[in-house]
């Protein structure tokens, strides 16, 4: 497993948006500036987590984005999921196709049992953890 930039700057825009958490919108300038993203790539990210759920936009002047819950209600798991494709630990995990070793495979449960582990954890620290 290898958390991409796209996963990781993710979590630091949610993060941002989590350490100026007034109830207000925080314009992508803003957000580019402190994290040093460019607002091409943030743009493309703050896209899937609108589009996700995971926050709220509003256009204009004072627009921008917004956690839509509490820092404590985002788990970092929901988050990585979002903007990566997978986070299973071996392609055969999350493979779509029907795997013709599955039931001879030694080593499978192992890998299940360490994406149940990731997974776990991911999903066992928040944004307010973080903070």
């Amino acid at each position: 497993m290898m958390i991409s930039t796209k996963g990781r700057y993710a979590l630091s825009i949610m993060l941002d948006l989590a350490q100026h958490n007034d109830g207000s919108y925080v314009s992508l300038k803003d957000i580019s500036d402190r994290q040093e993203i460019s607002m091409k790539y943030l743009e493309a990210i703050i896209s899937k987590l609108s589009k996700g759920g995971l926050v709220d936009s509003a256009r204009g002047k004072s627009g921008g984005y917004r956690l839509n819950r509490k820092p404590e209600e985002y788990k970092v798991g929901e988050i990585l999921i979002l903007t990566e494709k997978s986070l299973a630990p071996v392609s055969c995990i999350e493979c779509d196709k029907v795997c013709t070793k599955e039931g001879s495979c030694l080593t499978r449960p192992m890998w299940n049992e360490l994406n149940g582990v990731i997974m776990e954890f991911l999903n066992s620290k928040t944004l307010a953890d973080l903070l």
